[in-house]
């Protein structure tokens, strides 16, 4: 009923998840991380605590192959699966041999692809390929994965929700939480292409792309956008006319001279100054 893929950056140490299913909020019921300790995936008809207990066990030392050989013994539904990945990139899968066809696992350096109730046998070996040839950062290369095995088929009895999760190698602190991508599809008919928008969305975010956030950004804000957009491109006409639009919203000029030492508005107060 859902196809993800597990992996560890070698590179960065983050570690990440991407999911999608024909159930509704599949970001609620199967990847759970947890920055430092892990990865798990879990599928199929296996315990929804089993994420918990799973990372828990990951947290004592415990080796994922060691983890996955205790749940499939101590479960008695055969429709289960599950996938472990640990912060030092070891991964393990099972597959429960009464799991919805077409099911299966495979594994890799550092990755894992495990699917069940999907369209054909192509879809795995599709993603684990696609995720190996993958560019990018983590996160892009586990959508890429995710892509090609919703293209592939995905999901026997379609398309409903998706998710995108990757945590950092190193544990939470009070100033980090290590959480560096968490975006979920709740409900479409498109999920796994909609959580590649929300993924191009929180990039523009993070590297400050303004002149994507001024096409893209919620409605309201698009204009502000559209303003320092306009103060790093060096158009004081563009600057000015945006702004006065940001201005001319209730309650907006206020949050504006809240905001006057902010680096990014104050370039475009000397823009107009």
């Amino acid at each position: 009923m859902t196809f993800s893929v597990v992996a560890r950056d070698p590179d960065t140490g983050e570690m990440g998840i991407a999911v999608s299913s024909c159930i509704l909020a599949v970001g609620r019921a199967v990847p759970s991380a947890r920055p430092g300790v892990g990865v798990v995936a879990v599928q199929a008809r296996s315990p929804r605590g089993s994420g918990h207990v799973l990372l828990s066990g990951l947290a004592e030392g415990t080796a994922p192959a060691v983890l996955v050989r205790r749940a499939a013994h101590a479960a008695e539904d055969q429709d289960r699966q599950i996938a472990v990945l640990d912060a030092a990139g070891a991964v393990a899968a099972d597959t429960g041999p009464g799991s919805f066809p077409v099911s299966g696992h495979l594994l890799g350096e550092g990755w894992s692809v495990q699917g069940n109730m999907l369209t054909s046998p192509e879809v795995l070996p599709a993603m684990a390929q696609a995720y190996e040839a993958a560019r990018g950062d983590l996160a892009d290369r586990l959508l890429a994965a995710l892509t090609v095995g919703q293209d592939t088929g995905g999901d026997l009895r379609g398309r409903q929700s998706a998710a995108l999760l990757v945590v950092s190698g190193e544990p939470a602190t009070e100033e980090d939480d290590g959480v560096r991508t968490d975006l979920r599809v709740d409900d479409s008919g498109d999920p796994v292409a909609q959580l590649r928008m929300l993924r191009n969305l929180q990039r523009a975010y993070d590297e400050r792309d303004y002149e994507t956030l001024a096409l893209f950004a919620p409605e309201g804000a698009r204009d502000l956008y559209a303003a320092l957009a306009a103060s790093r491109r060096g158009d004081r006409t563009a600057a000015r006319e945006a702004l006065e639009a940001v201005r001319a919203r209730p309650g907006w000029s206020a949050w504006l001279a809240s905001m006057a030492g902010d680096s990014r508005l104050s370039a475009v107060s000397r823009l107009l100054g």
